[in-house]
Protein backbone atom coordinates (compact mmCIF):
# COMPACT_ATOMS: atom_id res chain seq x y z
CA UNK A 1 0.00 0.00 0.00
CA UNK A 2 2.75 2.48 0.95
CA UNK A 3 4.85 1.39 -2.00
CA UNK A 4 1.89 1.98 -4.31
CA UNK A 5 1.47 5.53 -2.96
CA UNK A 6 5.18 6.23 -3.40
CA UNK A 7 5.01 5.03 -7.02
CA UNK A 8 1.99 7.27 -7.64
CA UNK A 9 3.75 10.28 -6.11
CA UNK A 10 6.87 9.68 -8.18
CA UNK A 11 4.77 9.22 -11.33
CA UNK A 12 2.86 12.45 -10.69
CA UNK A 13 6.09 14.33 -10.02
CA UNK A 14 7.54 13.07 -13.30
CA UNK A 15 4.39 14.03 -15.20
CA UNK A 16 4.66 17.57 -13.88
CA UNK A 17 8.41 17.82 -14.43
CA UNK A 18 8.68 16.37 -17.96
CA UNK A 19 6.40 18.91 -19.68
CA UNK A 20 8.31 21.74 -18.01
CA UNK A 21 11.63 20.47 -19.33
CA UNK A 22 10.20 19.91 -22.80
CA UNK A 23 8.79 23.43 -22.96
CA UNK A 24 11.96 25.37 -22.11
CA UNK A 25 12.44 28.45 -24.25
CA UNK A 26 15.95 29.49 -25.16
CA UNK A 27 17.29 32.99 -24.47
CA UNK A 28 20.27 34.45 -26.31
CA UNK A 29 21.76 37.34 -24.30
CA UNK A 30 24.32 39.70 -25.81
CA UNK A 31 25.85 42.52 -23.78
CA UNK A 32 26.69 45.42 -26.09
CA UNK A 33 27.53 49.11 -26.09
CA UNK A 34 26.48 51.68 -28.65
CA UNK A 35 29.27 53.15 -30.76
CA UNK A 36 29.82 56.90 -31.02
CA UNK A 37 27.34 58.38 -33.45
CA UNK A 38 24.74 55.65 -32.99
CA UNK A 39 21.65 56.58 -31.02
CA UNK A 40 19.38 54.15 -29.20
CA UNK A 41 16.68 54.98 -31.73
CA UNK A 42 18.95 54.07 -34.65
CA UNK A 43 19.90 50.79 -32.95
CA UNK A 44 16.23 49.96 -32.38
CA UNK A 45 15.55 50.53 -36.09
CA UNK A 46 18.08 47.79 -36.81
CA UNK A 47 16.50 45.52 -34.18
CA UNK A 48 13.05 46.07 -35.68
CA UNK A 49 14.37 45.31 -39.17
CA UNK A 50 16.09 42.19 -37.79
CA UNK A 51 12.81 40.95 -36.29
CA UNK A 52 10.78 41.75 -39.41
CA UNK A 53 13.25 40.77 -42.13
CA UNK A 54 14.91 37.73 -40.56
CA UNK A 55 13.74 36.83 -37.05
CA UNK A 56 10.12 36.04 -37.85
CA UNK A 57 11.05 33.58 -40.60
CA UNK A 58 13.53 31.82 -38.30
CA UNK A 59 11.51 31.63 -35.07
CA UNK A 60 13.72 34.20 -33.31
CA UNK A 61 12.43 37.33 -31.55
CA UNK A 62 14.68 40.01 -30.09
CA UNK A 63 14.23 42.81 -27.60
CA UNK A 64 16.67 45.17 -25.92
CA UNK A 65 17.04 45.79 -22.19
CA UNK A 66 18.35 49.23 -21.29
CA UNK A 67 19.61 49.56 -17.73
CA UNK A 68 17.89 52.07 -15.49
CA UNK A 69 19.55 50.88 -12.29
CA UNK A 70 22.80 48.98 -12.63
CA UNK A 71 26.48 49.31 -11.77
CA UNK A 72 27.07 49.58 -15.52
CA UNK A 73 24.77 52.11 -17.18
CA UNK A 74 26.61 51.99 -20.53
CA UNK A 75 26.01 48.39 -21.58
CA UNK A 76 22.66 47.26 -22.92
CA UNK A 77 21.43 43.73 -23.42
CA UNK A 78 20.07 42.04 -26.52
CA UNK A 79 17.46 39.48 -25.41
CA UNK A 80 16.73 37.04 -28.21
CA UNK A 81 14.29 34.19 -27.67
CA UNK A 82 13.30 31.06 -29.53
CA UNK A 83 10.82 28.35 -28.57
CA UNK A 84 13.68 26.00 -27.62
CA UNK A 85 17.42 25.44 -27.95
CA UNK A 86 17.01 23.36 -31.13
CA UNK A 87 15.26 26.26 -32.85
CA UNK A 88 18.03 28.59 -31.73
CA UNK A 89 20.67 26.21 -33.10
CA UNK A 90 18.93 26.03 -36.47
CA UNK A 91 18.51 29.82 -36.59
CA UNK A 92 22.19 30.31 -35.65
CA UNK A 93 23.30 27.95 -38.41
CA UNK A 94 21.13 29.81 -40.92
CA UNK A 95 22.45 33.21 -39.76
CA UNK A 96 26.11 32.17 -39.70
CA UNK A 97 25.99 30.44 -43.09
CA UNK A 98 24.34 33.46 -44.75
CA UNK A 99 27.03 35.89 -43.54
CA UNK A 100 29.36 34.75 -46.33
CA UNK A 101 26.95 36.19 -48.92
CA UNK A 102 27.27 40.00 -48.77
CA UNK A 103 23.86 40.38 -50.43
CA UNK A 104 22.04 38.27 -47.82
CA UNK A 105 19.75 39.80 -45.22
CA UNK A 106 21.94 38.60 -42.32
CA UNK A 107 25.09 40.11 -43.87
CA UNK A 108 23.36 43.45 -44.43
CA UNK A 109 21.94 43.48 -40.91
CA UNK A 110 25.28 42.41 -39.39
CA UNK A 111 27.05 45.26 -41.15
CA UNK A 112 24.55 47.73 -39.67
CA UNK A 113 24.94 46.20 -36.19
CA UNK A 114 28.75 46.44 -36.39
CA UNK A 115 28.62 50.11 -37.37
CA UNK A 116 26.23 50.89 -34.52
CA UNK A 117 27.41 48.67 -31.65
CA UNK A 118 30.21 46.64 -30.08
CA UNK A 119 29.45 43.28 -28.48
CA UNK A 120 30.99 42.73 -25.04
CA UNK A 121 29.81 39.21 -24.15
CA UNK A 122 27.28 36.55 -25.03
CA UNK A 123 25.37 33.97 -22.95
CA UNK A 124 22.64 31.40 -23.56
CA UNK A 125 19.93 30.22 -21.17
CA UNK A 126 17.07 27.74 -21.04
CA UNK A 127 14.03 29.65 -19.76
CA UNK A 128 11.36 27.84 -17.74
Amino acid sequence: MIEEKIVKIITLALLFFVPMVASAEYMDVIEFELNDGCSFGKYMEIVNDFNKDWGEANGYTSRVAMPLQNENLVSMYWLGTTKDAATYGKAWDTWRDALSDPDSTPAKLWERFQVCSTNIGRWGYDIY
